[in-house]
């Protein structure tokens, strides 16, 4: 069940996203209901927010915030609403073991494989490899990684539609009995394709 100020969150906002932004979602019935590592595509920071009112309000999302965001103010409010530190680009050992830990107690633990968001209009050259902290979690932690793809949280003043598919999780099999470095590696490329599949689809 979600905390209350996840819930109150998921109050207030389900009326513009179900109503004002008219969010479908597809694939629900792939959702394990145990816990498990969500992966999307990133384009927005309202990301959280079209994975997680399909499942509101009887699960809660929990998620990697930057530590800066911490203080006395909003910490409250952010481990409220699914927040746990991170300390970004210092490969952070103890929000991995955290995340861990939520996923073997049955949480759902959201992460962006991409990083930081897509910039729109723009066509990188080279680019960068996708992160595997999704996968080392899901493979280290023992439960399902199950991809999900966002379309719309780009174009909010335009009140464009919001569209949501998660998929069945990656078959992590084939990758058990690698080292850390190769399995995650290669189950981020399976999880990358599935992404991009499914965000095809929308």
């Amino acid at each position: 069940m979600a905390s209350p100020v996840y819930f109150v969150i998921g109050l207030v906002t389900w009326p513009a996203v179900r109503g004002l932004y008219r969010l479908r979602a597809q694939g629900l019935e792939y959702l394990p209901e145990s816990g498990f590592v969500l992966a999307a595509n990133h384009v927005s920071n309202f990301d959280p927010w079209a994975l997680g009112i399909p499942l509101w309000p009887h699960r809660q999302l929990r998620f990697m915030a930057k530590a800066e965001l911490f203080n006395p103010l909003f910490t409250p409010i952010l481990n409220g609403g699914g927040a746990f530190k991170v300390r970004r680009g210092e490969g952070d050992l103890e929000a991995m073991r955290t995340a861990m830990r939520l996923a073997r107690d049955g949480e759902i633990v959201v992460m962006f494989p991409e990083g930081t968001r897509q910039k729109k209009g723009l066509k990188k050259r080279h680019v960068a490899r996708a992160h595997s902290g999704a996968a080392r979690i899901a493979l280290s932690a023992g439960v399902p990684l199950v991809p999900a793809a966002i379309s719309g949280t780009d174009r909010l003043l335009r009140l464009g539609p919001l569209r949501v598919a998660y998929g069945p999780p990656v078959d992590l099999g084939p990758f058990e009995g690698q080292d850390t470095k190769t399995a995650a590696e290669g189950a981020t490329e399976q999880l990358m394709v599935r992404i991009e599949e499914l965000h095809a689809g929308l």
